[in-house]
């Protein structure tokens, strides 16, 4: 019985954060910019990359970040110098690096109206 609360609770946690996906999650111990400096080296401090090297995150659709950075995590998207950059991100982490990026305004943004 408790075991069947403690799966519904994580899976009520987790349908709540992919419905709110697109509001940074609070169960970091980190700020958003801290989780996000790494980033900066190759993608730029807002998310527009100085080179065309490296993709451009900034206003791209927060589902599609969160999705990215949690495969490159999991290893089921392969990119050596990714995994290793969110290979200790928590989920929290990566939901509030998805809806930062997703907010930035460059090539891709579409203002929501928020």
């Amino acid at each position: 019985m408790k075991k069947n609360l403690v799966i519904a609770s994580l899976f009520a946690l987790m349908s709540a954060s992919v419905s709110a996906s697109d509001k940074p999650v609070e169960a970091s111990s980190k700020s958003v910019e801290e989780i996000a400096a790494p980033c900066a080296a190759c993608h730029g401090p807002t998310g527009v990359s100085p080179s065309g090297a490296f993709p451009i995150i900034a206003g791209q659709h927060v589902t599609y970040l969160e999705k990215a950075l949690q495969d490159y995590r999991s290893g089921a998207r392969k990119n050596a110098i990714m995994a290793g950059q969110v290979a200790n991100l928590s989920d929290a982490d990566i939901s509030n690096l998805a809806a930062y990026y997703s907010r930035q305004e460059g090539p891709l943004y579409t203002p929501t109206g928020d």
